[in-house]
């Protein structure tokens, strides 16, 4: 029977980039932060970073400083990390615990309620005319859990849908425990990029031969440059084949992402036989994070611009409670093997943004295993036009 060549994800025809004056434009970066950042859910942790009452974290979204706390009650609230008398920072550490079920100015020490913001007391002898506590509570936020992830939207009142939050589907994700895992492993890095770069190189494994070496050797369908076997117009005539280079999944042997590729028996009970073997396992929620899902363990990934060329990129290692106790477990198996990928991620994305910035460079040119970054700059076009 003849092969359908034709039937490939790839691109059918030419596609331009994005401006290249989205990426060192502060106006335009201004603009993003509004209509994107300011206006979308935004990942923030897991949630068992805040399972005790009192816990909190902060976070500033462009310019906006926000804060998240479990109350008294387990309920998550969200406020401006803002004081209402003359707009002190109420929370100045990026995580802790509360010492009263308060939020307390540590300027004036004005004193707000964690269950709905409104303001207990001030400070001064007496309040003036017409001064009553009714009226300055803090500015709320909205904020929500899913599956242990908690997002946040400056938007009170924002609608909730997981359909339409996550653009690469995590309904893939149903069997791994993400509500009970825990975090093992924190970490930070700051790229020198536009974070649009970051989902752009993130979307794509043109580059991941030259860029990534060890993780071609542990998926080689990576090798070929192709992040699906269905990129190329000849899938087809390997489709029987169970070789990982053509049918992907980790190269003979190995289990997970890690420096040695094994889980150390530790691979996730609920798994089925398939999402083991398939090797890794991603969604996406454009503009702020993904989750990839391994044998072993979760591992989320929150991208947050700090300027029109800084990126931060915060990753988190969930794992299994009974993986954390374990003390023959060696975690930094998994954890430098992935901050290898993501530094090297970062150096290319610095890399791109260098040569950005030459004047006769307006746009660049798609090519047919870009597909998803097709989809990348269509969502962000309609979020821009959309405003």
């Amino acid at each position: 029977m003849e092969k359908n060549q034709n039937n490939s994800n790839g691109l059918k025809q030419l596609e331009m980039s994005l401006p290249s004056s989205w990426y060192s434009d502060p106006s335009h970066h201004r603009k993003e932060e509004a209509h994107i950042w300011q206006a979308d859910w935004v990942y923030l942790c897991h949630g068992s970073a805040l399972a005790k009452p009192r816990q909190y974290q902060t976070l500033t979204i462009g310019n906006q400083p926000v804060v998240v706390v479990r109350d008294e009650g387990g309920m998550l609230r969200g406020y401006y990390n803002t004081c209402r008398h003359r707009g002190s920072a109420l929370c100045l550490a990026q995580s802790g615990r509360l010492d009263a079920n308060a939020l307390v100015c540590p300027y004036h020490q004005w004193s707000f309620r964690l269950n709905d913001g409104s303001l207990a007391a001030t400070t001064s002898f007496t309040e003036p005319e017409g001064f009553n506590k009714s009226d300055y509570p803090l500015f709320p936020i909205a904020v929500q859990e899913w599956r242990g992830a908690i997002f946040v939207n400056l938007d009170p009142n924002a609608a909730w849908d997981v359909d339409s939050l996550f653009q690469r589907s995590a309904n893939g994700l149903s069997r791994f425990p993400l509500e009970e895992m825990k975090v093992g492993k924190t970490w930070s890095k700051m790229i020198n990029c536009n974070w649009k770069l970051f989902w752009e190189n993130f979307n794509e494994c043109l580059h991941c031969p030259n860029i990534h070496p060890e993780l071609a050797a542990l998926v080689p369908l990576y090798s070929r440059r192709i992040i699906n076997k269905m990129d190329v117009p000849d899938w087809e005539d390997h489709e029987d084949s169970n070789d990982p280079l053509y049918r992907g999944g980790l190269r003979s042997g190995a289990e997970t992402w890690s420096k040695d590729g094994s889980a150390q028996g530790h691979v996730i009970s609920s798994l089925s036989h398939e999402e083991i073997t398939r090797g890794q396992l991603y969604a996406s929620a454009w503009p702020s994070m993904f989750i990839a899902g391994y044998a072993d363990h979760v591992r989320i990934v929150r991208v947050l611009p700090k300027g029109t060329t800084q990126t931060e990129i915060t990753a988190e290692w969930l794992f299994e409670e009974q993986t954390l106790n374990n003390p023959q477990y060696d975690m930094a198996n998994v954890v430098d093997f992935a901050t290898l990928v993501m530094d090297q991620d970062g150096e290319a994305c610095e890399m791109n943004q260098l040569g950005l910035n030459a004047q006769p460079f307006t746009e660049g040119v798609l090519m047919p295993e870009e597909y998803l970054l097709k989809r990348f700059h269509d969502w962000v076009r309609g979020k821009l036009n959309s405003a």
